[in-house]
């Protein structure tokens, strides 16, 4: 019998009617929640004895594909991975057909049970959970709220796997922040689970440097294959009994929003460098667009920062048989790749063995309204 497990479960539920009682109202409930849980010993792992005669069941809860490898690495350790959950499957593509998460199309293909709830806070969520009666939940990208009655369910906890190296980049897009920012360094961190968002004390980390002029999908690839031997790692020091825990310093945190709308706009009155980041952060996906004198759009890709540029922002001031430059308030951009409207993404050469670029050609940003 788990100590104090029936005293965690109950608080949490009541922790979780005063929330919903006062949401309504502008209160720092989380922080009042965080201090009263670190006093009934929430983080389970830390006090309570880890099962050493047997696997760890354990159930992994991830939807994109930087999650796979980490579930790819459970699946091919000593321990069971009893129960997937992932997002429900999504319209996707020109034709909007339900796709699945690349999470439960590997699991399938593994033979386990997948669960797909559209809110874990549903009671069926919370009972179907209990039912798997797990050692330890492992979080990656899963994009669902944890509620405290969920985190205390598995005996060892929750550990999540975060793409930052946190108290940095907390929350949804710390990939994109990061290369947008212009920070030389990322990494991911494993922590314990509590109510917050990235909030939980971190357990280990792994570093990795961002190339002068790579890009969010590079960089999400090594993340995602740092993440799964990292979350490994983790665990075996979990069984050793000598992982270090150590909280978070809240004075450095930072933040990293869902992307909104406008935010793949490029504007060409930055500087280059800014221009820069902001194209290789977006690339390749959703892709950084600008317009052309037609209004129509252009997508910009393989970019690389020209800091001796000098012209009207937007202005096409070089064009070469591998790239185009576009100066920008200072310095300018270098571009390899580019996606004209109806056609798909293409070198810069491919596109002028049969177009070519209009004297004085241009491009800007819309006028985009607040909010929109």
């Amino acid at each position: 019998m788990l100590r104090q497990e029936g005293h965690r479960v109950l608080t949490c539920l009541f922790l979780e009617s005063v929330y919903d009682a006062f949401t309504p109202w502008s209160c720092d409930f989380v922080s009042m929640q965080e201090e009263l849980l670190s006093k009934l010993d929430y983080f389970p792992g830390w006090s309570e004895e880890v099962p050493t005669d047997r696997p760890l069941r354990i159930v992994f809860m991830g939807t994109p594909d930087f999650a796979v490898p980490t579930l790819q690495a459970l699946l091919d350790g000593p321990h069971e991975v009893v129960s997937v959950y992932t997002q429900p499957d999504r319209p996707k593509g020109r034709g909007r057909k339900l796709q699945p998460p690349p999470v439960k199309t590997l699991a399938l293909s593994a033979g386990l049970p997948v669960f797909q709830p559209d809110k874990m806070t549903s009671p069926e969520a919370y009972e179907r959970f209990k039912e798997d009666d797990p050692d330890l939940a492992v979080v990656v990208a899963y994009g669902k709220i944890l509620r405290p009655r969920i985190l205390a369910v598995p005996r060892l906890g929750c550990i999540n796997c975060h793409a930052s190296l946190l108290p940095y980049y907390r929350g949804a897009a710390p990939i994109y922040w990061a290369i947008h920012n212009g920070e030389p360094e990322t990494g991911v961190c494993t922590m314990w689970m509590n109510a917050g968002m990235d909030t939980g004390p971190e357990l280990q980390r792994g570093s990795i440097d961002i190339g002068a002029d790579e890009t969010v999908g590079s960089v999400h690839d090594r993340l995602s294959a740092l993440s799964a031997s990292l979350l490994t790692e983790t665990v075996d020091s979990l069984l050793k009994g000598d992982l270090l825990i150590q909280p978070q310093k809240e004075e450095e945190a930072t933040y990293a929003p869902m992307l909104s709308k406008t935010e793949n706009w490029i504007n060409f009155d930055q500087s280059g460098e800014q221009v820069h980041n902001k194209i290789r952060a977006l690339d390749p996906f959703p892709g950084a667009r600008c317009l052309l004198p037609d209004d129509t759009q252009m997508k910009l890709f393989g970019s690389s920062y020209r800091p001796d540029v000098a012209g009207e922002p937007g202005t096409l001031v070089e064009v070469n048989d591998d790239h185009i430059v576009v100066a920008c308030q200072s310095g300018g951009v270098a571009l390899s790749e580019i996606q004209m409207p109806g056609r798909k993404r293409m070198s810069v050469d491919s596109y002028l063995a049969g177009q070519s670029f209009p004297e004085d050609f241009r491009l800007r940003t819309p006028e985009l309204k607040e909010n929109e």
